[in-house]
């Protein structure tokens, strides 16, 4: 690794050829500087980022964002290129369709003689690994707000062509209270988490609210894609097993979340194809997977990933913790959300989805209303659930209506029709879960 200044670095960046493909690291731990020193030398090039928050990334017309989850800072760009593909398998397009020129990553300062991917790990490895392989370059902003942590984020100075020393804080996501809806969803889904279980869960009030609720359970083990703050509190609540190493691919959350992972031996982040591979998952002990979406239908299939066609994030982890879930012995795909869109005013529990489906075959889908058991119950049986447990009062005799003519509630003498439903719309404008 040779260190440069900014103004050295620029040199050899205005010698890069072509429209150049470059991979950065997202997900909070966007090297800004240094991909701001990249952007004032390449009139144009493809960026790829998993995440990319608002202000992070460079945005003008000649920079193409292209992604397997979008992120907010992209979401609703122009040049948008998005690339449908499960987490687990996006290091394979690295060696395939989306070779990268260029990886720029936001490491911590070398201990022990290494540097640290520090907060995100998931698919960089993979990325730096097939740049150098076809001769491209590996750049690194040497940060002191990173911290150092252990797992496949640990990278030798060898494997970065050239760094630039920038100290920028992480992004720390802002956090809101659980108002009583994402409390009463918390309550059902941890009164599903026996002891002893593993845990895959991301950020927001949801998850919050599920963490708070199991502060009282003991033996609880980390097998995730992320985690955030509420680690820290059943950490402290003495709830976790105090023999298991957590496991993830990438962090984000507040400067103490970062203050209490770096250097700490009991937090490992390994590469995206170790902790999304469904089969590893479906090996964790009680393995409980607990997701979100933007709707569910009737048939038990979730929209997590579109808003009116137009694409809001992606597949994300979702379908590869919900399968690996469904296989593990005393496993659980439970999908987590409200039961009607606050901002969008309408209902997340439809008859039909209109758009493409993200996921399938959950356990249970759970709101603030009660909980839908799906697994193991046949297509009426879910339906009836979803209506009469999960789905919003306001809509219920609706969505009663459009599974008669479904054919998944019966009408009359007791025989199905078989009339035509038109798909329900989906949520209006820009909304979460």
């Amino acid at each position: 690794m040779r260190t440069l200044t900014e103004n050295d670095l620029r040199s050899v960046l205005r010698r890069l050829p072509g429209v150049p493909r470059v991979v950065a690291g997202g997900n909070g731990a966007t090297p800004r500087a240094l991909l701001g020193v990249l952007d004032a030398c390449v009139p144009t090039y493809r960026l790829f980022a998993l995440n990319a928050h608002v202000g992070a990334v460079p945005t003008r017309p000649e920079v193409v964002h292209e992604t397997p989850f979008v992120g907010p800072g992209v979401r609703h760009s122009p040049s948008l290129s998005y690339v449908p593909a499960r987490l687990s398998l996006v290091p394979r397009l690295f060696t395939s369709t989306l070779v990268p020129d260029v990886v720029c990553v936001n490491v911590a300062p070398p201990h022990d003689g290494a540097l640290s991917l520090g907060t995100e790990v998931n698919v960089l490895p993979a990325a730096i690994e097939a740049c150098r392989a076809r001769g491209g370059l590996v750049l690194a902003q040497v940060n002191r707000h990173v911290p150092w942590t252990y797992g496949d984020g640990r990278l030798d100075p060898d494997l970065v062509d050239y760094a630039i020393e920038a100290d920028e804080p992480l992004d720390q996501p802002a956090t809101a209270p659980p108002d009583d809806a994402a409390t009463r969803i918390g309550e059902l889904v941890a009164a599903r988490v026996p002891d002893g279980a593993t845990l895959q869960l991301g950020i927001g009030t949801v998850p919050d609210a599920t963490l708070a609720g199991l502060l009282g359970r003991r033996g609880l083990r980390l097998w995730t894609e992320m985690f955030s703050d509420g680690v820290l509190e059943l950490d402290r609540a003495g709830a976790l097993d105090p023999e298991a190493v957590l496991t993830a691919s990438f962090l984000l959350g507040s400067q103490q979340l970062y203050s209490w992972v770096d250097r700490n031996p009991r937090v490992q982040l390994l590469r995206t194809e170790t902790t999304n591979a469904p089969a590893r998952i479906s090996e964790q002990r009680s393995m409980t997977s607990i997701n979100t979406a933007l709707q569910v239908d009737l048939f038990g299939q979730a929209n997590a990933s579109r808003i009116r066609a137009r694409i809001h994030s992606g597949f994300g982890g979702q379908t590869d913790f919900v399968v690996g879930a469904l296989h593990a012995v005393g496993g659980q795909a439970l999908m987590a959300l409200r039961s009607w869109h606050p901002r969008a005013d309408v209902s997340t529990v439809v008859a039909l989805v209109d758009e493409p489906v993200t996921s399938v075959q959950h356990t249970a889908i759970l709101t603030e209303q009660g909980t839908a058991e799906m697994f193991g119950h046949d297509e009426r049986a879910q339906a009836e659930h979803l209506i009469e447990r999960a789905a919003h009062p306001r809509v219920r005799e609706e969505l009663r209506e459009q599974a008669v003519a479904l054919g998944l509630r019966r009408s009359g003498a007791g025989r199905p029709t078989t009339g035509r439903v038109e798909p329900s719309g989906g949520p209006a404008g820009d909304v979460g879960p």
